[in-house]
């Protein structure tokens, strides 16, 4: 066997997008290009017939992959037309151009190609197209002006910014830029705006002439509850689509949250619609959103109330990529649901009762469901990378073993389950990380790993960085302390306690640690944790030093600057922390961690990203400029080009320098001379 070194991850695969046509399962397979510094993504086909998987596309860059009809996929690619390249160039025009390739054989050919940036794409028939794009307000309104080059190159240099969020994690710059629906008549190459120009288009489904989508329309200032409205296009092949429009509200924005609605049959055979959303009222904005009915008079009835969070809410820096997580087959509406640390495909039907089809430790990224009722979905098991399984009768089978030779010559540690509770009774649970090839008689360093979230979980799946460390010769432990998804809302609401019961319960689980693992050096700890997990890293030196070095990640310092400067502040803060900076600038202060820093002894290194505006790169500076202005030693190292997700899906080059540069810190103070 041989040990798991920083430089592994780079081998790894993931796979993201699964969808099926009859007997055909598509998805996309990407890994890390390491010399180029990007991601080979291709589309590949899995036949469940013949247990059989092959290389459908060979474009390193497909995206938006689905199914055209039962033989042909559709595709996006980068742009490989020379002059569609020097137009866009030329006359400042985002183009996006889509590919067919038909799954029998043949070569990619294009398809058609559409004068804005698109994101979303769902085919109607071979001809008509429902589209999401990224509608620019103020550059369209130019562009019907003579002057507009001569505008749009002026333009580079500068940035307005007159409504907020003006950006977003991940995005950038978002100002008077809205997510639109659109309809595509390939035949006749017309483009038709369904949704207007103010409303962000947060996810649609088609249905009969229906289109169904959930809207956060705004100006000057988005806000947290979204509406749902109901298109109705009498006919998509009709010259007149913009006339043949009607628009129904089906809720308006004053009171829910949406996170999912499409249509279901009921028991009566009548079409309704079923959602997942919350008013908010109980727990706030990171409430967990319950199942509702609506019917054709717009009645809300509660179907059930669901505690937990939906999607995979379980950490791991092995997965890249999109997929569904929730669709309604037949009757019923499956889903992924995160309790405890687990993440499980459930079901619901409308009587209200629900059930879980996966029951294996582990979590479930995406899932699609066959003809037959087979359930086929990309997830993590025992301490496997991703891979596709298939649940026939109730018995599940692992299709794919694209990671399968990657790991299975490597040294991994199993997780060692440990649970406590609290003094309200909540149990926490944590696990434990031995070293590789333990040795009774040593005396080993530990690392305490913190999630982000806070509304995430730890559970029981390979995390590549955890399993370095331990073949390094490090304890690593981690837990999921109040405030964490997977036990309800009860347990995940902190608002306005943020570093109190969190802490208690952090600090706590690393006493139990020490305690019971008498081989951990307690003179030798690092902690490290990346969003809210850095947000605990900055808490924790300010607050104790019975950690010898700290690696805090994309963290918060300072909840006064965090208001104003990244994407959600100005509505994450008063609602998580309990005020804004006039009315509740004391408390602020109270709850964020540079107001301990001048306490601090821990050797502390940050990492950020100089795109990260989820949490700004102000953050990590004014807690690095605190610990150097009182001779605490301290280090920044700030990625270009990065943001909040660089743990995950930063470019390859940049994540092995993140976990040298965190590892090498650990190994500077933690291991003897």
């Amino acid at each position: 066997m041989e040990s798991l070194y920083i430089k592994d991850f780079l081998n790894f695969n993931f796979l993201s997008n699964i969808e099926l046509s009859n007997n055909n399962l598509l998805f996309i397979k990407s890994h890390q290009n390491y010399e180029n510094n990007n991601y080979i993504s291709d589309a590949f086909i899995y036949n469940t017939q013949k247990n059989k998987t092959y290389k459908l596309t060979s474009v390193k860059d497909a995206s938006l992959v689905s199914w055209l009809n039962d033989d042909t996929v559709i595709f996006k690619s980068s742009l490989r037309d020379e002059e569609l390249k020097s137009k866009k160039d030329e006359e400042f025009i985002d183009y996006s151009l889509f590919y067919s390739i038909n799954i029998n054989g043949g070569e990619a050919e294009s398809l058609f190609n559409i004068e804005l940036e698109v994101i979303d794409l769902y085919a109607i028939d071979e001809d008509n197209f429902l589209i999401k794009a990224v509608y620019d307000i103020e550059r369209e309104k130019k562009r019907k002006e003579d002057n507009y080059l001569e505008w749009a190159k002026e333009e580079i240099d500068y940035e307005v910014f007159d409504e907020i969020p003006f950006w977003i994690n991940n995005i950038g710059v978002t100002n008077k830029k809205r997510d639109r629906l659109y309809h595509y008549n390939k035949k006749e190459n017309k483009l038709t705006a369904i949704t207007d120009e103010y409303s962000n288009v947060h996810s649609f489904k088609y249905k009969d002439h229906k289109v169904l989508c959930i809207i956060n329309s705004f100006t000057d200032k988005s806000l947290t509850t979204s509406e749902l409205r109901l298109y109705y296009i009498k006919d998509i092949n009709n010259k007149d689509v913009n006339k043949k429009k009607e628009e129904k509200i089906i809720i308006d924005s004053n009171k829910y949250a949406i996170y999912f609605a499409d249509f279901i049959i009921d028991n009566d055979n009548k079409e309704k619609i079923i959602t997942v959303m919350t008013d908010m009222q109980k727990y706030g904005l990171n409430e967990n959103g319950s199942f509702y009915l609506i019917d054709e008079s717009n009645n809300i009835n509660l179907l059930y109330h669901y505690d937990n969070g939906i999607g995979n809410m379980i950490g791991t820096d092995c997965s890249f990529g999109g997929g569904k997580d929730i669709r309604v087959y037949k009757d019923k509406i499956y889903f992924v649901g995160t309790e405890n640390e687990n993440a499980h495909i459930k079901y619901l039907d409308l009587n209200g009762n629900i059930k879980n089809i996966t029951n294996k430790q582990g979590a479930v990224n995406y899932f699609d469901i066959s003809n037959d009722d087979n359930i086929y979905f990309i997830g993590f098991r025992d301490l496997k990378l991703e891979e596709i399984y298939c649940i026939n009768n109730g018995l599940e089978n692992q299709l794919t073993y694209f990671n399968e030779d990657i790991l299975k010559d490597k040294k991994l540690s199993i997780p060692e389950k440990i649970s406590f509770k609290t003094n309200n009774d909540f149990e926490i649970d944590g696990w434990v990380l031995n070293p590789i090839d333990y040795d009774e008689n040593k005396k080993y360093p530990a690392i305490l790993d913190i999630h982000g979230g806070p509304k995430t979980a730890y559970g029981e799946i390979f995390f590549n960085e955890m399993q370095v460390w331990a073949n390094m010769g490090y304890f690593v432990f981690f837990c999921n302390p109040r405030g964490s998804e997977g036990k309800g809302n009860a347990f995940a609401d902190i608002r306005g306690i943020y570093g109190t019961i969190d802490y208690e319960d952090i600090m706590k689980f690393t006493d139990i640690v020490i305690e019971k693992y008498s081989n951990i050096d307690k003179s030798r700890l690092g902690v490290t944790g990346g969003s809210y997990g850095g947000f605990m890293v900055n808490w924790i030196i300010g607050h104790t030093d019975r950690f010898k070095c700290a690696a805090s990640q994309r963290s918060i310092s300072n909840w006064i600057d965090d208001f104003g400067t990244t994407d959600i502040g100005y509505y994450f803060n008063p609602d998580e922390l309990g005020g804004d900076v006039w009315n509740s600038f004391e408390k602020l202060w109270e709850e964020s961690p540079l107001k301990y820093a001048n306490n601090a002894k821990t050797p502390t290194l940050f990492i950020h990203s100089e795109e990260d505006y989820r949490c700004y790169q102000s953050q990590a500076f004014q807690m690095f400029t605190a610990l150097k202005y009182y001779g605490v030693e301290a280090r920044v190292c700030l990625f270009k080009g990065e943001n909040h997700e660089l743990s995950r899906s930063g470019k390859p080059k940049h994540r092995l320098r993140r976990l040298k540069e965190i590892t090498y810190w650990f190994e500077k103070y933690l291991k003897l001379t």
